[in-house]
């Protein structure tokens, strides 16, 4: 039977609960961000008493359906003051579901200092005092913490980072390997994790594929047959599992739409030395996992990421993602590939998400603290995170933050999160999303550079306005559905280009469950999650004047194309009114 997990941290409780039946057919972040708008008040501070974070994996996770292993993080973000929700590839997401945890909430505040652990097992879950684990960074956290109970358990947990409640703090999740670099990254949950100091969720099982399925014969047939569809697609079945998501390096450069010294430039002369190519040639030449081998959770057929391995061949860190090589590299005009993963082992180590660490380096840059391209100079000031300095913090709270404190105009970010590696000047599609969704600026939430870039289901030219929002819109749509099934995103350039991909998505839910749903209500599901975000948004005080970019992006022409983002704001707010009502 499916349960809730209710954590206590006030009293220092743990119940299991019966899933209201009005949660019956969600998961992932349709059911995180449920919970949050039924539970807390949209106006609470996102540290104190009354903010709680909610754990869930996908309706689909803790099963063989393909890459249905993401875990989904909500809460409301220090970031952005909204609601949020990050998943991450990782057999947590698995291994919960196996164990019949529909969701776990974490709420209150413990009235004592020290830190705590949850621990799931076969046997129920408790807490326990983390002790000496608390203040470690993820890599030591996961090497000990196994001392203390054995090798083959699993965690998420957090960094200094979030301990510090810093409003760049992500959540680490564990790699098959038992690596701490699959990260809930974005919005600062990892701050809001810190605050109620809970430092880790331990899972101890043997369970990874252990959700119960009605038809089995069935689900295991579209399972297979959904696995022929993603392999035989170009992008998820060649380019990804060959290079890895780093792959768009070139691609994305060669299309103008590269954000280059803080959003200045669409092109960066250093953009091949810190490619998924040379990532791959390196890890290769000095003994390491490139990325056409490695996986962040089982059952992923893509398999599209990597281990990066130092100059002796031992891994450096797991890991390198296009966004991170793009936020601490060509963001930076550094392109010493060596130097970014660098950079991405101190973020992974301390729990801070890349792509906003990587905006507040390059606004520090811009403020004259360091130079843009030095990279001994970048390493130094992100180590200020870990030393607990006051310029460490400030740098900590991410890009925003350190604009509002340098007097700094020329800052990218949206509802107070930083862009990700797409300039929405050469990608007008991606720049509606990240203008309209509910998230503050995410690229994932409606990954319009498909149609605009790689052409994936078809092509809206990224260049112009015209028909760029409604592409976001069902974008975002399809995106909300994913999320909830606990699929990866990558499996959407296969839902776009094969007429069988969602039709096939539709046959493993309803073997699953033994329903009957249409494709519609695959459809529905992501349309309402987006209703409920907007409502905690509108309660949150949210208004259209918040679904905007910076106003440099209107006004100054980026090159090479030298076109500027031109959509007209009333267009996204009238689509935007679609999803003003919950149902």
């Amino acid at each position: 039977m499916e349960k809730l997990l209710r954590v206590n941290m006030s009293n220092l409780t743990v119940k299991e609960e019966k899933v209201p039946e009005a949660y019956k057919d969600l998961g992932g972040r349709g059911l995180t961000s449920r919970i949050l708008l039924d539970e807390i008040d949209a106006t609470c501070h996102p540290l104190g008493e009354g903010s709680k974070l909610i754990v869930a994996p996908g309706i689909l996770s803790g099963t063989k359906c393909p890459n249905s292993g993401r875990l989904s993080f909500g809460g409301k973000s220090p970031l952005t003051g909204g609601i949020k929700e990050a998943n991450a590839g990782t057999p947590l997401a698995h291994k919960l579901a196996s164990l019949g945890y529909k969701a776990i909430i974490v709420e209150g505040l413990p009235q004592g200092e020290g830190y705590h652990l949850l621990h799931i097992s076969d046997a129920g879950a408790r807490l326990e005092p983390a002790g000496e684990l608390a203040g470690l960074g993820t890599y030591e956290f996961n090497s000990r913490v196994r001392g203390r109970y054995h090798e083959k358990i699993y965690c998420i947990c957090v960094g200094p980072a979030g301990e510090r409640k810093m409003a760049n703090a992500g959540i680490s999740c564990n790699d098959p390997e038992g690596g701490p670099g699959r990260f809930a990254g974005r919005g600062g949950l990892g701050a809001v994790m810190g605050s109620k100091k809970l430092k880790a969720i331990v899972v101890d099982t043997g369970k990874t594929f252990d959700a119960p399925v009605v038809d089995k014969e069935k689900y295991s047939e579209a399972s297979k047959k959904f696995a022929r569809i993603l392999r035989e697609n170009p992008v998820s079945g060649e380019g990804l599992p060959l290079y890895g998501t780093n792959v768009l390096m070139n691609i994305i450069n060669e299309a103008g739409a590269l954000p280059t010294r803080n959003f200045r430039y669409g092109r960066f002369e250093g953009a091949s030395k810190i490619s998924g190519e040379e990532l791959s040639a390196r890890a290769k030449a000095r003994g390491g996992v490139g990325a056409p081998t490695h996986n962040c959770h089982p059952g992923c057929v893509i398999r599209c990421s990597n281990i990066y391995p130092d100059e002796n061949g031992e891994a450096l860190c797991s890991p390198i993602e296009y966004e991170t090589a793009w936020a601490l590299g060509a963001n930076l005009e550094i392109d010493d590939l060596d130097v970014v993963a660098r950079l991405n082992r101190i973020c992974n180590d301390l729990g801070l998400d890349t792509i906003d660490a990587g905006g507040a380096l390059g606004v520090a840059m811009e403020a004259g603290i360091i130079p843009f391209g030095d990279g001994q100079a970048a390493i130094n000031l992100l180590e200020e995170v870990g030393k607990d300095t006051p310029l460490g913090h400030i740098i900590g709270q991410g890009a925003d933050t350190v604009g509002k404190t340098y007097g700094v105009t020329r800052v990218a970010t949206v509802k107070g999160q930083h862009l990700p590696a797409y300039d929405p000047r050469a990608v007008k599609g991606i720049g509606a999303t990240y203008a309209m969704t509910t998230m503050g600026a995410d690229h994932t939430a409606g990954y319009a550079v498909t149609m605009n870039v790689l052409k994936s289901g078809g092509y809206v030219d990224p260049l112009k306005a015209e028909g760029q929002v409604a592409l976001s819109v069902n974008l975002q749509v399809a995106t909300a559905a994913l999320d909830a099934m606990g699929l990866c995103i990558f499996v959407a350039f296969a839902l776009l280009d094969n007429p069988d991909g969602w039709p096939t998505v539709l046959d493993i839910w309803n073997a699953k469950n033994g329903d009957n749903h249409s494709i519609d209500d695959i459809m529905e599901m992501g349309r309402q999650v987006l209703r409920v975000e907007r409502e905690f948004n509108r309660r949150a005080g949210f208004t259209p004047a918040h679904d905007r970019l910076p106003e440099f992006f209107r006004r100054e022409p980026l090159p090479p194309h030298n076109t500027v983002f031109d959509i007209p704001p009333e267009e996204m707010d009238q689509m935007n009114e679609q999803f003003n009502m919950i149902k």
